[in-house]
């Protein structure tokens, strides 16, 4: 089936909305939970919707608003977090039987940062088990469908978050990104997706694929809501070592500045041997439209980049292969009994995680 998601409410709007009073957050709300109860079983965006909780974050907005106080730049807006990201006394599954009953005891830095700048979180979006897999079908709970045509995936892994944005149950989605987890859902569902430069945004909370590769990042609806919200989850954070030491940059007030003296780069060897006519069209457009706005628009050779996907699939095997190792049956999530520890960390394994997780596990052992 497909449908008409013409004309979405964007971050922006509903925050400045919400901060000068034309608007309630829980009218905002209330405006996407019914989108989530229309839609959402034909979509299986979210593993957890957590209606109760954002009705009251959302009041709780609208109470600070009637004082005189200002909420902050995201207020009000309702949010999908993927089910990767830690959420305090809230499940956090990773789509996956092997963290079966898991409620973490802290918030990603991400997360606190959303909910100090007024957002609503509204559910824990699925995803491709762990994050490994680009079609959200990868999931202990079931597929994700893609809004736009529910035939269709939706991308992945962070296909639920993607499709909660398109779908309009949320204006904001927070994904990951190791191997174009974000940017590829979004480009399929129709949004706009971004995984920022690595150590931007804190991975403190982000529950570890590849961690060299791992990076959280935004889905919304519009450029302006992306600068929006990196600059709210971005920055640096002591609690992850890999953090950038800088201040985050002003990005929305740079946003009208054009982009005369850009220098674009068009890599010739992404555009031969395995892209499809149809992208490789839309790639010249878009060069052609940046050179006509004032761009320097070149080609450029980067031979290494053929090597990408081949180092791809050396280090996040192997880091996956590390990081998953913690998951034995002893400390959390899902345990099978058995009559030894080896047989027990064994058979809960076996039991807890999903065809593909085994098979990166293995590739990378």
């Amino acid at each position: 089936m497909a449908a008409d998601t013409a004309s979405p409410d964007t971050a922006v709007a509903i925050a400045e909305d919400v901060r000068a009073g034309s608007r309630s957050a829980r009218d905002v709300l209330d405006a996407h939970l019914a989108a989530i109860v229309e839609r959402e079983g034909e979509i299986h965006a979210f593993n957890l919707v957590l209606a109760d909780e954002a009705r009251a974050a959302a009041d709780a907005i609208d109470a600070r608003v009637a004082a005189g106080e200002d909420p902050g730049p995201l207020a009000g807006v309702p949010v999908a977090l993927k089910d990767n990201l830690c959420t305090r006394g809230v499940a956090t599954t990773c789509s996956s039987k092997i963290l079966e009953g898991w409620e973490p005891p802290y918030d990603a830095t991400v997360v606190r940062r959303l909910a100090d700048a007024g957002a609503v979180v509204v559910g824990k979006a699925n995803l491709d088990e762990f994050a490994m897999g680009s079609s959200t079908e990868n999931s202990a709970f079931g597929p994700t469908r893609n809004p736009r045509d529910t035939t269709k995936v939706p991308g992945g892994s962070s296909g639920g978050s993607t499709a909660a944005v398109a779908a309009g149950f949320a204006a904001v989605g927070l994904g990951s990104d190791t191997g174009g987890s974000i940017r590829q859902p979004a480009a399929l569902c129709g949004v706009v997706g971004m995984k920022p430069t690595y150590g931007r945004v804190s991975r403190y909370g982000l529950v570890a694929f590849a961690s060299s590769l791992d990076q959280i990042g935004p889905l919304t609806h519009t450029v302006a809501d992306t600068a929006r919200v990196l600059e709210v989850i971005g920055g640096h954070d002591p609690a992850d070592t890999t953090s950038i030491p800088e201040a985050m940059p002003a990005l929305e007030s740079v946003l009208g500045d054009g982009v005369a003296g850009l220098r674009v780069g068009v890599v010739r060897e992404l555009m031969g041997e395995g892209i499809a006519p149809d992208v490789a069209a839309r790639v010249r457009e878009a060069a052609e439209v940046l050179a006509a706005a004032g761009a320097e628009v070149g080609e450029a050779s980067v031979p290494a980049v053929t090597y990408g996907l081949s180092a791809y699939y050396l280090i996040a095997p192997a880091e996956a292969s590390s990081n998953l190792s913690r998951y034995d049956g002893v400390r959390y999530g899902l345990r099978v009994d058995a009559p030894t520890t080896p047989e027990m960390n064994l058979a809960s394994r076996t039991a807890g995680f999903g065809a593909e997780v085994k098979r990166r596990i293995m590739l990378g052992t």
